[in-house]
């Protein structure tokens, strides 16, 4: 069988990009292998260390997720910040028979502006495909949500609201963010744990989801997650206001002051809901 190697990170998902997978698909005996590069903040930008390698295994998670739907056999991983080397280590543990390496523009490129496809094709000694993606102009073939909870994961309003989006008729894209919690005892732990019962609920209704711990300060989870990621429109999940310290810390109007994205402001009464259940 066929292997070929895919080297992408913001680009991934540009219709370029999937129409290259999807033709060669087509050719039969083909399997994909897919590397995804950390991503490397813009100069200045400070984003929490973990954040930077888990919004890559979300794209990763996403990607293998899409083509799934299409029956199209692929693998993932994420790779090193140095592109190059993500690129070579792939190539050293499983040699491919070509690879794709998609980018941004030459204009607005840091793997361009590096000669990433040369140096790749030079050190391979492979066949390798260029895919220049514009997703400036182009954007992408379908919607992404970006969710920001935390406890409120556990509320039924959330997932409705969740579920009923999905529904919509646009292809649609969950990314969850849940800020990481003070402390080392069980309160990662149980973030951890509501993130992956979430995001369960969500793929047994059918939707294409995935998420990550993020920065411990809401805010910040939130501007970065918007570094990391193109996104259409938000929604922020909180607790009644009295008991909602986002809210007391002005939360969803900062974010709204941080984006051009729709904010939408979901209120959770984990005590309703815990109530309504025991009935």
């Amino acid at each position: 069988m066929k292997e070929v190697l895919v080297v992408a990170n913001r680009t991934l998902g540009g219709a370029k990009l999937l129409e290259a997978v999807r033709a060669r698909a087509a050719e039969g005996d083909v399997r994909f292998r897919l590397v995804v590069p950390q991503s490397e903040p813009r100069a200045g930008l400070v984003v929490y260390d973990e954040a930077v390698r888990e919004s890559a295994q979300v794209r990763v998670d996403l990607a293998l997720s899409l083509v799934a739907g299409e029956s199209i056999d692929a693998t993932g991983e994420v790779g090193d910040r140095d592109p190059f080397l993500a690129t070579m280590d792939a190539i050293g543990t499983r040699r491919p028979d070509e690879i794709i390496v998609s980018t941004y523009p030459a204009v607005s490129s840091g793997w361009q502006r590096r000669d990433l496809v040369e140096r790749i094709r030079n050190a391979s000694g492979l066949p390798v495909e260029h895919i220049v993606v514009d997703l400036d102009q182009e954007g992408l073939p379908f919607d992404v949500t970006l969710v920001l909870a935390s406890k409120t994961l556990e509320g039924e309003d959330l997932f409705e609201l969740l579920k009923a989006k999905g529904a919509s008729g646009e292809q649609r894209l969950f990314i969850v963010v849940v800020p990481q919690p003070d402390g080392t005892g069980e309160a990662p732990r149980q973030a951890r744990a509501r993130l992956a019962t979430m995001l369960d609920r969500l793929h047994a209704a059918g939707l294409l989801a995935s998420g990550m711990i993020g920065d411990p300060d809401p805010y910040n989870a939130a501007v970065n997650a918007l570094e990391l990621f193109r996104v259409d429109d938000i929604v922020i999940s909180t607790l009644p206001d009295e008991r909602s310290g986002w809210m007391r810390a002005d939360l969803i109007e900062r974010v709204k002051h941080a984006t051009s994205a729709p904010v939408e402001h979901v209120v959770v009464d984990l005590n309703a809901t815990t109530a309504a259940s025991a009935a």
